[in-house]
């Protein structure tokens, strides 16, 4: 039996609840999972799960080995990268996981140069919207924007985004250009579905302006937005990184130029600082210096 392997299926088997779970995870079937948690529980000689009708739950002894279990297999794929880095070569599967809009604007084309510079690193790119637990989804480096991060998250700052007012001409021929803040409570406003109450913070400087708005549309989906305010349907706040070819091409326009909206903030996380693979801290050293000159981004601080 490859203790190694069935230690690494019996610790997600844990983080994800199911059987059938780990078993989709590693490309297996259900009974093939089973059958490599017995043998482990056959070769320790102790119960590391119970068993019922309601599903798997770790027994005292499966809980303690778990956490020790984890650190052998971090411990283990960082020795392996240690190696590989002497040589310069880096392998294996790598999950990445990013919010939709930024992961098919920026970090999909990413990804495929980072690959192209190392063939034997295989990507899995997870994108949705949703704050995802790395250490329970085995996910090796999230991108995450704005939003307050938990108290032990561990990452680095990669870039500030900008963001501001932007409109379609054709909607501004038709309903006018606002030239002050107060304007905006005329206007169609276009935002996300879960941005909480009906107003919008504005700065220039040391001025702040907080402004009412109304909004016909509401959708939980950046890309929608950016294709809403292209067919003319109101004003919105986008970051500079989704609209600037837009802007560069005219479809889209600023509005109350030299006025701007909360700027986000874009980490990198990752589940520990210690016994990372190779190809992790490989990916980590290419994201930081592509953010650092990547338009629609200001240079994070380190």
């Amino acid at each position: 039996m490859d203790t190694l392997h069935a230690m690494r299926v019996f610790v997600r088997t844990l983080e994800l609840g199911s059987l059938s779970a780990a078993a989709r995870e590693f490309g297996t079937t259900q009974p093939t999972v089973s059958k490599w948690l017995a043998q482990l529980e056959r070769q320790l000689r102790v119960r590391l799960f119970e068993r019922s009708t309601r599903g798997l739950s770790p027994t005292e002894q499966g809980q303690r080995f778990h956490a020790d279990a984890r650190r052998v297999i971090e411990q283990f794929d960082a020795a392996v990268g240690a190696v590989q880095g002497m040589t310069g070569q880096a392998a294996g599967l790598l999950r990445i996981n990013a919010p939709v809009a930024l992961g098919q604007f920026r970090i999909n084309a990413m990804v495929q140069q980072f690959m192209a510079n190392h063939p034997a690193i295989d990507v899995e790119l997870i994108l949705n919207d949703r704050f995802v637990d790395l250490v329970e989804e085995a996910v090796d480096v999230a991108f995450r924007l704005g939003g307050t991060l938990p108290p032990d998250a561990i990452g680095r700052h990669l870039a500030t985004v900008p963001r501001f007012l932007v409109a379609a001409p054709t909607y501004l021929a038709r309903r006018g250009v606002p030239v002050v803040p107060d304007a905006l409570s005329a206007h169609d406003f276009v935002r996300f579905a879960w941005t909480p109450g009906n107003t919008v913070d504005l700065f220039r400087g040391d001025e702040q302006a907080r402004l009412s708005v109304s909004s016909r549309f509401r959708v939980n989906n950046a890309l929608a937005i950016r294709d809403a305010l292209v067919l003319g349907s109101g004003i919105g706040v986008c970051p500079d990184w989704l609209v600037r070819d837009l802007l560069d091409s005219g479809e889209l326009v600023r509005v109350l130029d030299g006025w701007s909206a909360r700027a986000q903030d874009l980490y990198l996380l990752y589940p520990s600082r210690q016994f990372q693979p190779l190809r992790t801290r490989l990916f980590i050293g290419f994201a930081v210096a592509q953010f650092g000159g990547l338009a629609g981004f200001e240079r994070g601080q380190g």
